[in-house]
């Protein structure tokens, strides 16, 4: 039993720990706020958010946030540091932005997406993944799409590229790549998508109920 209370103790001074770096991350947007237009950002805020519902719930042994929302933030972080490594190129130090000194892009690139997904396989309880839940966490990607597309054509100088270009990712760059291979990229990202959902979902059935640290 002391044990069990102990390990609910470190998960939640991990999961406020991922919550810290997730809203230190993505304080710098408050006053630049065309930052908010990076899904890095915006899952990163609400993963932060989540997290800490999560953190305070494993200190007071309260009720932990709906397995749908955990799992789909974590899925959406994980996929934040995918794209990361895969599709995007290296920050440029002369315009990122810092926070106590270290880029923004390797806590929420890098560190969050670890943390986040170390939480999922060690703190969360398992087999709680309905098998429509890799479908509906996509719910958002085409909200997000159609945000940064019509933002684009009605404000196309607005930021948050260091030039003032509109888009936040040069593969969904319609200016420079046109509708077909902008089209393309995305059908490709919905594919992995789909199945980085499926993997998840298998590996939460796959792991015991219970947590395994937690």
């Amino acid at each position: 039993m002391k044990s069990r209370s102990a390990m609910r103790f470190v998960a939640g001074l991990w999961r406020l720990a991922c919550a810290f770096l997730c809203f230190a991350a993505t304080s710098v947007a408050w006053h630049t706020p065309n930052y908010w237009v990076y899904f890095t950002y915006q899952t990163g805020f609400v993963l932060g958010i989540v997290m800490l519902w999560a953190g305070a719930a494993s200190l007071l042994n309260g009720i932990q946030p709906p397995a749908w929302l955990k799992g789909c933030l974590t899925f959406y972080i994980v996929i934040t540091g995918i794209v990361a490594l895969t599709l995007l190129p290296p920050p440029d130090p002369a315009t990122s932005k810092y926070v106590f000194g270290i880029l923004t892009n390797t806590m929420l690139h890098q560190a969050v997406p670890i943390i986040a997904a170390i939480d999922f396989l060690l703190f969360d309880e398992h087999r709680r993944f309905a098998w429509h839940y890799p479908l509906t966490w996509l719910i958002y990607f085409p909200f997000y799409l159609t945000f940064v597309l019509v933002r684009a054509q009605l404000w196309p100088r607005s930021g948050p590229q260091p030039d003032g270009g509109a888009y936040p990712y040069d593969f969904i760059n319609l200016a420079k790549f046109g509708w077909v291979q902008v089209g393309s990229n995305i059908f490709f990202m919905l594919i992995g998508f789909i199945l980085l959902g499926l993997l998840l979902f298998i590996v939460d059935r796959i792991l015991p109920k219970r947590p395994l640290l937690g």
